[in-house]
């Protein structure tokens, strides 16, 4: 089995000159310590930058990184940067982004109606001033464009809530100013300070400290902070002349591609900003932000993004994938190419609903192929024929290969590891299209050298509503007592997913569970969590993907049990297993019935769907077990299995720097056509 090496920060920091393009780097101490002196003749000036920081990856045009290739390409260095950039031993020796105020880009402050207010440093205060009265600022930064408000106002955070349906970051000043607020650990603040300067998801605490009504709130609730440090100079300098954290989303809806172009963001921020805080400088490559979170002593990527993409994953010697491009799935877009003994994973583009994200993804590939100064003679696409992506693979005149979901899942961390064969992968997530054409999402998959096969699935049942059941658990829960109540289920009327119904909606589910009706069947981990959510009374309705999820797992911050439900191991007559989850259902059921708290129910059946990890992982019998898909983004779950399996002398291995969700299947899908294979099913 190929054995790989992800390229860390450490390496790519200290190339300066190298046709191996680096990710955006944030500004140095050195860079920092001129921003803020008076005597430095970059005082103030937002795009200081030297050879060891600063954009890369966000402003290239085409390779190899020179500035004649980038788009700092029109801003000419005047005679003293000049000089600094031909002396040997000047920290802008070999600059490629040096500028200064006398020649380079400049800022300025615009109204919704595009109209100039001011530049300069009195644009910042400008946008600083709006950012004090409540109002949203548009901010434009190396990759695109980002929404402010200030975080010790209520009324901007309140506006950006309620304009916007996906969680808040809140950037602070310093580290400093992070932990006055909230509990952090030593690897949150590494992740925090590092050149990467990532977007990080805190463990499970509360904010000590309140902040503007809430406005820590992450991405399941006030359970889990998202917080930043500032990325950028000019990011830095509005910090100081707020003196407030700033509270900042990318400010697209969930999926959608950050916004990158000055003449779309004044539609695309239409009735939310107050005020653009823009610049000169032109976005080569659209770019939003990493985000990152500790899970089992470790660093896990969420989402690659600024200060992370592009990802260079090195293959052991003399393995060669060729030119391979993956153009991945759906959801949590991104697409990766493969030249001789390398990969090159992109950026998150978005889901692939609109049509500027999937405009996005024939951009994308472009670059890809330009990056890796190589073109793809194959193309490998998800099995769902309906995917954009895999529209676009079959309209290129390239061979197509196609991999199924929870296998691209599964060889994607076995690719960011390097694991050798045999091994168990358990691939749960909230669908991908099975080898039989229902939608799989509890799987577990066994690989050998050439071989892989599905050995266990969970119990399918049927979603009411299809795609409409991801943003209501409400129907999953439905789906799931319909399958084993059938119509009795209008008996247990007292349950929350029933309360959260009107008479007729009940009456037209059931229909369409009866029937079959637009309910496609479905073995998905993470439409049971809906469906546990739902009953549980956390989320009956969802504005954003994995949303019910990982409230359910928010609910269980503080509770201490490992109490578990019940499940059945079901054998087939093809020697494979089918998880059964209806005791665990009906053990749910009663503890609601007896107004158990959601916490407690929330960790008896997250440790019970880690013992169905170990149960399964022990009747396979392989040593090696690798725990992939999106369901594994979750930390308590994760830690859990991974403990329970290392204790029961499993070696275990989950992603690190490749995204465990959608964003990391296009390296599963190089890894897929790149290997022998043989019986595949």
């Amino acid at each position: 089995m190929m054995s790989t090496a992800v390229e860390n920060e450490a390496d790519r920091a200290t190339q300066t000159r190298t046709a191996v393009i680096l990710p955006d780097l944030a500004p140095c101490e050195s860079c920092l310590r001129g921003l803020f002196d008076a005597d430095d003749r970059r005082y103030r000036y937002p795009f200081i930058t030297c050879a060891s920081c600063g954009p890369r990856f966000s402003i290239l045009r085409k390779q190899p990184f020179e500035r004649a290739n980038t788009t700092l390409e029109p801003f000419e260095p005047c005679e003293r940067c000049r000089e600094e950039l031909e002396t040997e031993g000047h920290r802008q020796a070999h600059n490629e982004t040096i500028a200064c105020p006398d020649c380079g880009p400049q800022i300025e402050a615009r109204g919704p109606n595009g109209k100039r207010l001011a530049a300069g440093d009195e644009a910042l205060r400008e946008a600083a001033e709006a950012l004090r009265k409540g109002r949203v600022v548009a901010l434009k930064g190396y990759g695109g464009y980002a929404l402010l408000a200030d975080a010790g106002n209520g009324e901007g955070v309140q506006r950006l809530r309620a304009s916007h349906r996906r969680p808040l970051a809140v950037v602070f000043p310093s580290l400093a100013g992070v932990e006055s607020c909230c509990e952090i650990s030593e690897l949150e603040k590494t992740a925090l300070l590092s050149s990467a300067a990532p977007i990080v998801m805190l463990r499970g605490r509360r904010a000590v400290v309140e902040i503007a009504a809430a406005s820590l709130a992450g991405m399941a609730g006030e359970s889990f902070p998202i917080v930043a440090l500032p990325a950028n100079a000019l990011q830095h300098l509005l910090l100081a002349e707020t003196g407030s954290p700033l509270v900042m989303t990318c400010g697209t809806e969930y999926g959608e591609s950050v916004c990158a172009d000055d003449a779309e963001a004044p539609n695309r921020f239409a009735g939310i900003a107050d005020l653009f805080l823009t610049n000169d400088l032109e976005v080569g490559r659209p770019v939003g932000d990493a985000l990152v979170h500790e899970v089992a002593g470790r660093l896990q990527t969420l989402r690659c993004g600024r200060g992370h993409a592009p990802l260079r994953i090195r293959f052991e010697a003399g393995w060669s994938g060729g030119g391979v491009l993956a153009v991945g799935g759906h959801r949590d877009s991104t697409v990766a190419l493969s030249c001789g003994e390398e990969v090159l994973l992109s950026q998150y583009i978005g889901d692939l609903d609109a049509l500027p994200v999937f405009e996005s993804l024939h951009r994308v590939i472009d670059q890809v192929s330009d990056l890796a100064a190589a073109k793809p003679d194959r193309i490998v696409r998800d099995l769902h024929p309906d995917y954009l992506s895999s529209r676009y693979a079959e309209e290129a005149p390239l061979p197509v290969a196609r991999c199924q979901h929870h296998l691209a899942h599964v060889l994607s961390c076995v690719a960011e590891h390097g694991i050798d064969a045999p091994l168990l992968g358990v691939a749960w997530d909230g669908n991908g299209l099975g080898t039989d054409e229902s939608v799989w999402g509890g799987e577990f998959i066994r690989v050998d050298n050439g071989t892989s096969a599905r050995v266990a699935h969970f119990r399918p049942f049927r979603l009411p509503g299809g795609e409409t059941a991801m943003r209501e658990p409400r129907r999953a829960a439905l789906g799931v007592l319909y399958e084993f109540l059938g119509h009795k289920m209008f008996g247990v009327d007292w349950l929350n997913p029933m309360k959260a119904c009107t008479k007729d909606e009940l009456q037209r589910l059931s229909t369409m569970l009866f029937r079959g009706f637009n309910a496609p069947v479905t073995s998905s981990v993470g439409r049971l969590f809906d469906a546990v959510a739902s009953l549980a009374g956390v989320r009956q309705r969802s504005t954003f993907e994995g949303q019910a999820a990982k409230e359910l797992e928010a609910a269980l911050d503080g509770v201490d049990t490992d109490a578990v439900y019940r499940f059945e191991m079901v054998p087939q007559e093809d020697e494979s297993w089918i998880v059964d989850w209806e005791p665990t259902i009906r053990d749910v059921v009663r503890d609601v019935n007896r107004r158990v708290a959601a916490g407690k129910i929330s960790a008896k059946f997250h440790n019970t769907l880690a013992e169905i990890v170990v149960d399964l992982a022990r009747r396979v019998g392989e040593r090696r077990v690798v725990l992939t898909g999106g369901c594994f983004q979750n930390r308590y779950l994760t830690e859990r299995a991974l403990a329970r399996l290392k204790s029961a002398g499993f070696q275990v291995f989950i992603h690190e720097q490749v995204p465990p969700g959608d964003g990391g299947i296009a390296l599963g899908q190089i890894a897929w056509g790149a290997r022998p294979r043989a019986n595949e099913h």
